[in-house]
């Protein structure tokens, strides 16, 4: 390794959110980083890019909401250096049946967080959205103050904008195939398809819905990451309400806990569209991808339906795009060290099952302390352990695919 440009304090792979928010945080703490991308920069095919992602701290889990509130201020701090806006704040609408038992979870967390919001009944809802948001008898609402839409195709390349003013070497079309010990230095080397190597002190893995495949390829480790591919849908509003599903006009995000999850944001990158989708999707290899057709939409037609006071035209989206999740069984992240002959040089983070994006700058920044300080600070790392699914019945790779395979049928 005679090349002293190809060796660096950190090496990051994967530029999507996660991976580029880390290099930003490496860079500015005065470490040499290089960001390597097996595809090219701000591509589609994985899980950073497209128009909008809802913010939130709406979580039945606390430590998720405390998570985003934190991810806030660093959106703010990361917008303030870039000069421009990728979050545009809004208010925040979960509805379901009062008895829901994460919807409880939910409100108990508000309180407990000290999060501006009103628990509200279905009459209160329409009074207080003018009639846009019709309720069943036994649903409630809360509206909270924390919320928003995020443009992630922008906040990618902000975070790598701000990495490379920083000093981070950034390279496209890189794919990874080897990572290991280097036999002379002893640090980690790591080798591209195309026969470039580079050496770092320190390693982090972010590679979305490619991780089970990398870290099975380095390790043989087969870790209970599926990926799935989802659709998302923009529906048509009605001639005469476009301006009503506006942020402007008090427009929320909003998310309901029924069957199916349904999530959506204001009409904002498509006007007059307002995006509403289920979560959830069908397994797959992100590198033979079906690109459709997409999980049913029988439920969600009839969810259009009979939510919005027949303000949205529910005979189908006008739009859609395919993006992926990487689904762990529990729904919580993996953030750890990757252990055994690597130790705590090598990071890993993936599994971010469809609600990682929000809290990306904070994943950056907590990736940054495991590989620059051996520990992260602020966070309470236990519920993200890679190893918790091991004598789990639920950390069965089979059988976890097997539980997540949806409809498929696009009627």
């Amino acid at each position: 390794m005679e090349n002293s440009g190809k060796k660096f304090d950190v090496i990051v792979i994967g530029a999507g959110i996660m991976g580029s928010a880390t290099a930003y945080q490496i860079a500015r703490r005065g470490h040499k980083i290089i960001l390597l991308e097996q595809f090219d920069f701000l591509h589609h095919r994985g899980s950073s890019h497209g128009e909008s992602r809802t913010i939130r701290a709406t979580y039945p889990e606390s430590y998720y909401a405390k998570m985003v509130i934190e991810s806030c201020k660093l959106w703010e701090e990361a917008e303030s250096e870039i000069g421009y806006q990728v979050l545009y704040k809004a208010h925040q609408f979960d509805m379901g049946p009062a008895d829901d038992k994460s919807l409880q979870a939910v409100i108990a967390n508000c309180r407990s967080q000290l999060i501006p919001h009103q628990v509200l009944n279905r009459h209160q809802v329409s009074e207080k959205f003018s009639g846009q948001f019709e309720l069943p008898e036994n649903w409630i609402g809360l509206w909270s103050e924390l919320g928003g839409v995020i443009k992630p195709t922008k906040a990618v390349s902000m975070f790598q904008t701000l990495a490379i003013q920083r000093g981070a070497v950034l390279k496209d079309n890189s794919e990874v195939c080897e990572i290991r010990r280097d036999d002379v230095s002893g640090e980690i080397l790591v080798g591209t398809a195309n026969g470039n190597r580079f050496l770092g002190k320190k390693c982090v893995v972010t590679v979305g819905a490619w991780m089970k495949k990398l870290v099975k390829l380095v390790t043989g480790l087969v870790l209970p990451i599926q990926p799935i591919e989802t659709t998302v849908c923009y529906w048509k509003v009605k001639e005469g309400y476009e301006a009503h599903f506006t942020i402007s006009n008090g427009f929320p995000t909003f998310a309901s806990y029924s069957q199916p999850y349904v999530y959506g944001t204001p009409s904002l990158e498509y006007p007059g569209l307002v995006k509403i989708a289920v979560h959830g999707g069908y397994p797959c290899d992100p590198d033979k991808r079906m690109w459709g057709p997409g999980i049913s939409l029988h439920a969600l037609r009839k969810w259009v339906e009979e939510r919005f006071a027949g303000r949205v035209d529910p005979n189908g989206p006008v739009a859609k795009q395919s993006c992926m999740y990487s689904l762990t069984p529990d729904e919580d992240f993996v953030i750890d060290y990757l252990g055994d002959e690597f130790g705590k040089d090598v990071v890993l983070a993936g599994g971010f099952s469809g609600h990682g994006f929000k809290m990306g700058p904070l994943v950056g920044k907590i990736l940054a302390d495991l590989a620059l300080d051996g520990e992260a600070h602020g966070v309470e790392m236990g519920y993200f352990r890679m190893r918790r699914f091991e004598g789990n019945p639920k950390g069965n790779v089979k059988e976890f695919a097997d539980q997540v395979t949806f409809a498929t049928d696009c009627d």
